[in-house]
C-alpha cells in the first residue's frame, strides 16, 4: 500500500476514488513519563519519553488508516494529513493522533 501526503503518486495515474479513510490512536501518559518529561523540560533538550509515544500513536493511526483502505480495495492513500492533539483530563494526558486521506485505486 502506498501512503503519501501528496495529491498523486509518482508515476502512477490515479484510477479512482474509493473514499475516505481515517485512522486514529490515543494514549494515555503514564506518570513517570510526564515526571521525567517535566524534568527535560527544566534542563532542557528533548522528552525521548514523548516522542516515542508520539510515533507509537503515530503508527497505529496510520496502520488503522491503511487497514480501513485495504478493505475498500484501495491500492494507496493520497493527501493524508496528520494531526497532533494533547488532550487533559481529570485522570492526566492523553494524546491523541489522527490521520485522514483519499483512498484509490491505481492503473
Amino acid at each position: 500500500m502506498i501512503i503519501t501526503t501528496t495529491d498523486g503518486v509518482p508515476g502512477r495515474e490515479i484510477s479512482t476514488s474509493v473514499g475516505v479513510v481515517a485512522g486514529e490512536a490515543i494514549l494515555g501518559v503514564n506518570i513517570f513519563r510526564d515526571l521525567f518529561a517535566g524534568i527535560t523540560d527544566i534542563l532542557g533538550g528533548r522528552s525521548k519519553g514523548y516522542q516515542k509515544a508520539l510515533r507509537e500513536a503515530r503508527d497505529h493511526a496510520m496502520r488503522d488508516m491503511e487497514e480501513e483502505a485495504k478493505q475498500l480495495g484501495a491500492d494507496a492513500v493520497v493527501g493524508i494529513d496528520i494531526d497532533y492533539e494533547a488532550v487533559d483530563t481529570q485522570k492526566g494526558a492523553m494524546l491523541l493522533v489522527s490521520c485522514n486521506g483519499t483512498a484509490v485505486t491505481l492503473r
